[in-house]
C-alpha cells in the first residue's frame, strides 16, 4: 500500500492534490501536511513512497524546502508543486533532485498522470525545453553539491554564521569550515557573499 504525504498550506489545494492521490493510487494511505516541520514529522514515521511539496509553506520558501528534505530523506522521491512554472523553475527542481515538478495549473487528469508515473518511479515534469548555456551552467555546479553542501548553502543565505549552521547539522564548525571550501570552488565562488548573491539568484 502506497504512503503518500501532500504539503500545501492552503487547505483547497491540498483537498486537489488528495484527490488526485485517491484517483492515481486507490487505497493509499494519505497524510496532509501544512508546513515543512509537519512534513518532517510525517517522514520520521515511516517510509513514504512519495512526497508532494508546494515550494511554498508557512515555514520555507523556494526550493528551501526541497533542499532540506532533499538532504534529510534521499531516499523519499518529491514532487515539487508549483504556482511557479516558469521553465528556469522547472528546471531547477529537478537539478536538485526533485523526481517531478507538477504545475498548480495542470488539469486532474494531468496530475493524476504525475503522481502515477512517479509512483513507478519515473521523471514526470512538464516539457521546458534546454535551458541556456549560462543557465546549464549553473545548474551543473548546483547540482555538484551534496545534499550537506546544499543546507549550508541555505544557511549562508539566511545569515548564519558558521557555529549556528554546524549546530542545525548536528557537526563541528570545523565540518562546516571544510564544507565551505568545497562549496565555493564547485560554485567558482570566492567568498561567502558570492554564494549567498548565487542563492539567492536561484532561489534557495
Amino acid at each position: 500500500m502506497d504512503r503518500i504525504v501532500v504539503a500545501d498550506d492552503h487547505p483547497l489545494f491540498r483537498a486537489a492534490l488528495r484527490s488526485a492521490v485517491e484517483k492515481a493510487a486507490p487505497g493509499a494511505v494519505i497524510a496532509e501536511c501544512a508546513s515543512l516541520a509537519e512534513v518532517q514529522a510525517r517522514l520520521i514515521e515511516g517510509a513514504t513512497d512519495l512526497l508532494l511539496l508546494d515550494l511554498k509553506l508557512s515555514d520555507s520558501e523556494g526550493m528551501a524546502g526541497l533542499t532540506r528534505i532533499r538532504a534529510e530523506h534521499p531516499a523519499v522521491p518529491v514532487a515539487v508543486v508549483s504556482a511557479s512554472e516558469e521553465p528556469p523553475t522547472v528546471r531547477r527542481a529537478l537539478a536538485l533532485g526533485a523526481s517531478g515538478f507538477i504545475p498548480k495549473s495542470a488539469a486532474l487528469p494531468e496530475m493524476v498522470e504525475a503522481i502515477a508515473a512517479m509512483l513507478e518511479g519515473e521523471t514526470w515534469a512538464p516539457e521546458v525545453g534546454p535551458p541556456d548555456p549560462e543557465e546549464a551552467d549553473l545548474q551543473a555546479r548546483i547540482a555538484s553539491l551534496t545534499p550537506s553542501q546544499l543546507r549550508i548553502l541555505e544557511g549562508l543565505k539566511a545569515g548564519r554564521l558558521n557555529k549556528q549552521i554546524a549546530f542545525d547539522l548536528g557537526v563541528t564548525e570545523a565540518t562546516i569550515k571544510a564544507h565551505l571550501t568545497s562549496v565555493f570552488r564547485k560554485l567558482g565562488v570566492q567568498n561567502r557573499t558570492q554564494a549567498v548573491i548565487l542563492a539567492q539568484s536561484l532561489d534557495l
